[in-house]
Order: C-alpha cells, then structure tokens, then sequence
C-alpha cells in the first residue's frame, strides 16, 4: 500500500507546487497589467480627480480613473489624499469613490478573456466576471440619486468620523505583495517603463497561467478539497462575504481576490451564485487601506485630514449598505446573477460583445457622460463632520459645495 500510496503522493504534491507557481504567476499577471495601466494613464487619472464639477462628473470620473489604473484602493486613497492635503472638496470626492467601486471590477473582466477560445469555460468565466459589475451598477443606480437626495451615505460618514476621528491607523503589510510587487518591478524595469510592453507582458502572462490554473484546479479541487471550498470559503453567504472580505484585507486588492474566483467558475468548481456574496466581502476589504490612511491623517486632528476621513467612511458606508439592499432578499440578491449569466450566454455567441462591454462600460461611457454633463449645475451639499463644524463655525470657511475651486481651511 505504501509504494500504491507514494507515487499519488508525489504526484499531488507536485500539483500543488505547480499550482501556486502558477496563482503567483497569475498574481504577477494582474499586477502588471495594473502598473501597465498605473504607468500609462496614472497622471491622467490624478488630473481628473481633481476637476470634478458636479456629483455625477465626479462619479464618472470615479469610473474612468479607476478603470485607468485598475486599483480602486489607489484611486480610493489617491481621493483621500488629495481631499487631506486640500485638492479635492469633499462634495466632489465622495461621487468619485463610488464610481471607484464600478471601474474596479474591470480586472476580473479582463481576465475572463483568458477563456475567450473555450466556448462552456468562457460562458462560465464571463459571468462569474461580470456578477461584480452588475452588483456595482445596480448599487451605484439606488445609493447615488438617494445620496443627492438624503445624504444616507454622507451622513452616516460624518457620524462615524465624528466617532473614530482619534483613533489612528496602521499601515497593512500585504505578503502576497512582498513576493509578486518585486517580480512586477523586474519586469517593468525589464521593459524600461513602457506601459504599452508592461501591459503585453501581463497579458501573455494572464493567458498562460489562466490556461494551466483552469486546468490545475480541475483535478487537484476534488473529493474533500471540493467540499471544504463548497462547505466554507464559498459555503453560505455570511461566512463568504467574510472570507472575501479577510483575504482582500490581506492581499490589500479587491481585484486579486475577484479575479481567482473567475478560473474556478470557469472550470465549474463553482457557481456564479456560490461567489457572489464572496466578491460583495472583497468590496468591504478594499475600503480598509483608504480608511487606514484617513485614520492615520485624522489622528493629526487637522482639520482637512478629518474630511478626507469622511470620504474613506462614505466608500466602505456605501459599500454596507449596497450589500444591505442586494444580498439578504432573495428576489433582489438574483438580479446581478441573473444579468450576468445572461452577459455570458451573449458573450459565447459573439465573442466580441464581451470586448465591446469592456470598452464601452468602462472606458467610453463614462468619458461621453464627463463631456455632456460637466456643464451642469447641481447642488449637491454633503453634512459636515461635527469636528469641522466645532472647528469652524464659518461654514464658508469649509467648502463642500460643488466647485472646481480648491478645499481651503482658513485660519
């Protein structure tokens, strides 16, 4: 039994070797592919950040930039930075981080390509991608206009940095990030910084690895490997929404943690509906390294840092109680997933649909709607933080409308 025993052995270990070789290889892939975004439109998307005019310029902007650099935590504390250091009015920043949570998702979407030349894996993999945009669309769609209309998401933000303005916060240390941002920067440094090469290279790196990690996860996902990964990581929707939400905390990135659900849909290990509430946790952890950054900058107790604190709190407010609305009632919880099954159905038919949706929903869609509605005037004036209000009994002295005009504290 022993010498039976000893070659399934090694061959599993050798599976499994062979299989985190290939998830750092796909780790390294997406982490290109952002840089190569990150280096070819990272100005671009700063430049926009800070020309927003109106809420829904702002929240396209949102969209865009994020789609641009492939990172809403980058874009989430970039926004968080700038409304600290007094380049962004918090009126104009809290749109653009829930447009972040829509331009986030385009990762997955990209890398559900991979399949593009396998027709049942890339039907699969297109609606296991897009479950995240729908989710995000649909939020966006009810939390935006009651946002303009109720402040539910800015008012509920004010509270809680009135509440935890003092408390400071801790620089997160990802260590998956120790092992692939060194590979990533050989690489770049490799191709001398050129964004269009870095983005070919994450690409031919995304293509290989989905390749042979749809195919790993096949026969090493079995037996009671399948069941733990049914029964707990994508067991009942609590417990998924907090394994989703724990791991993007760890990896600090919502698209690493959104993108590996897309193999295992793809080699139907599991469903589109069993990833969901996963996917909807990793939209609560990628709020934690832009609330971090605010905390720390709040603990200064200036009072710029403590608006860029309610922006952080808005993002991972209106995340909760987008999750609130489309997750516990059965009826609403099916409409992402219905509509993205329903993408994936078109999408095997004309693979160029599911190019077309990338490009237009992220890219083209959202600069269209920045050039016609830059020019309109709507009022739009979030509640300011009680620590501002004590701070500055002027509220002249705190702009929080909406203008393209700096946020400036007056002595």
């Amino acid at each position: 039994m022993t010498s039976n025993d000893s070659p399934s052995r090694s061959t599993t270990a050798l599976q499994v070797l062979g299989l985190i070789a290939i998830l750092l290889l796909f780790f390294v892939s997406i982490e290109l592919m952002g840089d190569s975004f990150k280096l070819m439109g990272k100005g671009f998307a700063q430049t926009l950040l800070e020309t927003t005019s109106n809420p829904f310029v702002g929240l396209f902007i949102g969209i865009l930039a994020t789609s641009l650099v492939q990172s809403s935590s980058t874009v989430t504390s970039m926004t968080v930075g700038l409304v600290a250091g007094g380049g962004l009015t918090i009126a104009g920043a809290i749109p653009i981080v829930m447009g972040a949570n829509i331009g986030t998702s385009v990762t997955n979407t990209i890398v559900s390509l991979g399949s593009i030349t396998r027709k049942d894996e890339f039907r699969r993999a297109m609606a296991g991608a897009t479950v995240h945009d729908f989710f995000n669309l649909l939020a966006v769609a009810v939390l935006f206009p009651l946002e303009l209309l109720f402040h539910v998401v800015s008012g509920t933000a004010a509270v809680l940095t009135d509440a935890l303005a003092g408390v400071g916060g801790t620089k997160l240390l990802s260590p998956l990030k120790l092992i692939t941002d060194p590979v990533a920067d050989g690489v770049i440094s490799l191709m001398q910084q050129n964004g269009v090469a870095v983005l070919v290279a994450g690409l031919l790196l995304l293509f290989i690895s989905l390749r042979y990690l749809v195919k790993l996860l096949k026969t090493l996902v079995l037996g009671r490997s399948e069941e733990l990964l049914h029964k707990y990581i994508f067991g009942p929707p609590a417990i998924a929404l907090v394994f989703g939400m724990l791991i993007t905390i760890m990896v600090q990135s919502s698209s690493i943690t959104t993108s590996i659900t897309v193999p295992l849909v793809a080699a139907g290990i599991v469903t589109v509906a069993q990833i969901y509430p996963f996917v909807l946790g990793a939209n609560i952890g990628t709020t934690i390294t832009a609330l971090l950054a605010g905390l720390a900058l709040a603990a200064s107790g200036e009072p710029a840092a403590i608006a860029g604190l309610k922006v952080a709190f808005a993002h991972l407010c209106f995340n909760v109680f987008g999750i609130l609305l489309f997750l516990p009632i059965k009826f609403l919880r099916n409409i992402p997933i219905r509509l993205a099954e329903a993408l994936g159905n078109l999408a095997v038919k004309n693979r160029g649909y599911a190019i077309g949706y990338i490009l237009v929903v992220f890219f083209v869609l959202p600069l269209l709607a920045i050039l016609f509605t830059r020019n309109l005037d709507i009022g739009y004036d979030p509640p300011v933080p009680d620590a501002l209000e004590r701070a500055f009994p002027d509220t002249t002295a705190v702009d929080t409308t909406v203008t393209s005009q700096r946020l400036v504290f007056k002595p």
